[in-house]
């Protein structure tokens, strides 16, 4: 059975949606008062990262582990605390980024699942 996640990217026309995408998710991170202090001051090389990480999980170019490696989400993430609270944050800002990008109404349960998992996966600390 083919990955559903592997086909999105070719289903919404490519990178631009994933760039708008990530812009509207930052757009929430930067009044977020949890998730603001996990991130330096400019977003930009969080927003490409982010970007070319979801590019890649869903279905697109490479470039992502072709400049940084095997992704390591968990083990990148570590150094900062990352509970149910950040979490959650993280799901709300992504949920509407999702709620702004049409191209991906289609895709929203596919996505909402993979989000949460990954949001989940991503905890390191109680709370």
């Amino acid at each position: 059975m083919q990955d559903p996640l592997s086909i999105i990217h070719s289903a919404v026309g490519g990178d631009e949606p994933f760039y708008r995408l990530v812009e509207e998710f930052y757009k929430g991170v930067e009044d977020d008062k949890i998730l603001r202090p996990m991130y330096p001051e400019d977003l930009e090389a969080p927003k490409e990262r982010l970007a070319l990480f979801l590019i890649q999980r869903m279905g697109g170019a490479t470039t992502y582990s072709d400049q940084r490696g095997h992704p390591r989400m968990r083990a990148r993430h570590l150094k900062f605390p990352i509970g149910l609270k950040e979490r959650d944050a993280w799901l709300h800002n992504m949920g509407q980024a999702l709620d702004k990008v049409a191209e991906f109404e289609p895709h929203r349960q596919v996505l909402e699942e993979f989000f949460t998992e990954f949001a989940t996966f991503m905890i390191n600390r109680p709370g």
